[in-house]
């Protein structure tokens, strides 16, 4: 199963990158995509219209779902963050090492477009594609 990061869901509603949306549709085409909430959640919350906002959460509640947070996840994504910042990675976004252990605890790939996933790949054991 692969997890679309919100920064691959834009390229992809927005026809962007063609290597990010290529990777988006070859997932989506072999049904191998699922939507985590804090993705959706930063995905629509960056959608102005209503009918695009109606499109895209209907593609998007199609797809197998996870709940992404909840302490246990809380606490390693925290552990995570301590690490990484020992091995002098600093994170932007805590919402990305949320997603990123997720990803990693759950044995999830990851499509992207946020050079802060490839910084704690290797650390966390995060499988990119």
């Amino acid at each position: 199963m692969v997890v679309v990061d919100t920064s691959a869901w834009i390229e992809y509603l927005r026809d962007g990158l063609p290597r990010i949306v290529n990777k988006v549709d070859l997932c989506l085409e072999q049904d191998l995509v699922g939507i985590g909430d804090l993705v959706y959640c930063e995905v629509m919350q960056g959608i102005r219209s209503p009918r695009q906002r109606r499109e895209v959460s209907t593609l998007l509640l199609s797809l197998p779902r996870f709940d992404m947070v909840g302490f246990n996840m809380a606490e390693k994504s925290a552990a995570n963050y301590r690490l990484l910042r020992s091995k002098g990675v600093t994170v932007r976004k805590t919402i990305d090492v949320l997603i990123g252990t997720f990803c990693a605890e759950h044995g999830l790939q990851l499509i992207h477009h946020d050079s802060d996933f490839d910084l704690m790949a290797k650390h966390i054991g995060l499988d990119i594609i």
